[in-house]
């Protein structure tokens, strides 16, 4: 035989051999799925990307014990962005490039959102579950990207709806972050209004990380408006509220599920007592938990050393939810075969009081409704069910 022969034959059968063999990701090894997010651990939102953090590493760490993933351990790999788009983009390309991440779980923020999926799904990598409702994570239908969160613009059209109907107010304006965030929530709170013949009195922003909002509540004292939209996160909630308790002005306030936290009540004691809220899961209290929630609270207890809170239930079901639709994939990990299976998946409400999540081929969002509650006596408590 030949040289040219053989090397042809030999050639023939290597190539034979690499078609039979599974197909292969990056960030998927034989004993290890590598799982990207870009959160924030020290700018004015960690008190939210902490515990979403803390939560998934809990169940990750759960699923790793327990045999991992087909025999795989999944590694988190986190980096931090500061809730900055800038740091945001190098996070990204840092776990793109050197982490080989698979997918990319609860990113956080939507300015850190809109600015880094572009790069995470052009590398072909999952964009998964951000902790940012902008219809963006999830319109147009791409298929790599998938959203579980509620739109911004639709549950506060639904929010601001029912409470302007409810209990009747006249003037409704808005505070809101000067970004992607804030102009999502005014398009949903102004849809609202139009539908009900009306409109926003008064409007007024302030810039990402602000901590003195007293020009803003005068604004809306001299608009004299009788309910605040706040498009705003826990720290500025609370900010916002006890200047306007201060200056002795008791407006009802609506903060959008960024401001939904225990963070809320426990910084702003009795200054956000009365504050109303968007729920898209419930905040884990001990007192009155069923069994199960309870037995949760004590293992993240005995984990972390400190009490969960709301975020930490989110990053663990979200990280439930990757954990289940892996094992459902099978041992062939690709990030095409993860979307099909997690088009086909439906999660039923669990012990912790999620919504139903349901995907399909032609619909990557998962749930669109939230439920009302307001701090009562130094807590959250709901006062609606699911909002149409």
């Amino acid at each position: 035989m030949s040289p040219l022969r053989r090397l042809a034959l030999a050639l023939a059968s290597s190539l034979s051999l690499a078609c039979a063999l599974p197909a292969t990701a990056a960030g998927v090894s034989a004993d290890e799925i590598v799982v990207g997010t870009v959160s924030d651990l020290s700018g004015p939102i960690a008190m939210l990307g902490v515990p979403v953090r803390d939560g998934m590493l809990m169940r990750f760490d759960e699923a790793n014990a327990a045999g991992g993933v087909h025999g795989r351990r999944i590694r988190l790999a986190v980096e931090d962005a500061g809730y900055d788009p800038k740091r945001a983009v190098l996070a990204a390309r840092k776990l793109v490039q050197h982490d080989q991440a698979f997918a990319f779980i609860a990113n956080m923020g939507t300015p850190v959102v809109m600015a880094s999926m572009p790069i995470i799904v052009d590398a072909g990598r999952l964009h998964l579950f951000p902790f940012s409702p902008h219809r963006a994570t999830y319109e147009p239908l791409h298929p790599l990207k998938f959203q579980n969160f509620a739109p911004y613009q639709d549950y506060m059209e639904a929010a601001t709806r029912h409470m302007v109907r409810e209990r009747g107010y006249q003037r409704s304006c808005l505070l809101y972050q000067d970004d992607d965030y804030g102009l999502e929530v005014m398009k949903g709170v102004e849809k609202a209004l139009a539908g009900l013949g009306t409109e926003l009195v008064e409007r007024t922003s302030y810039k990402r990380g602000a901590t003195d909002f007293s020009s803003q509540i005068a604004r809306l004292r001299a608009a004299r408006c009788d309910l605040v939209v706040l498009a705003t996160v826990v720290r500025e909630t609370v900010a916002a509220m006890s200047e306007a308790r201060k200056i002795g002005w008791d407006v009802d306030m609506l903060v959008t599920a960024s401001g939904y936290s225990a963070q809320t009540h426990e910084l702003g004691g009795a200054a956000v007592e009365g504050l109303y809220g968007v729920s898209v899961l419930p905040h884990p209290y001990a007192e009155g938990a069923n069994s199960q929630l309870a037995a949760w609270i004590e293992r993240y207890r005995a984990r972390f050393n400190t009490e969960p809170n709301v975020w930490s239930v989110m990053g663990y079901t979200l990280a439930d939810l990757f954990v289940r639709t892996a094992e459902a994939t099978g041992r062939e990990l690709t990030p095409e075969r993860f979307a099909h299976t997690l088009e086909g998946m439906a999660f039923t409400r669990d012990y912790f009081g999620s919504p139903a999540y349901r995907f399909s081929a032609d619909d990557h969002l998962g749930n669109r409704k939230g439920r009302l509650a307001q701090i009562r006596n130094g807590r959250w408590e709901l006062i609606t069910d699911y909002l149409e």
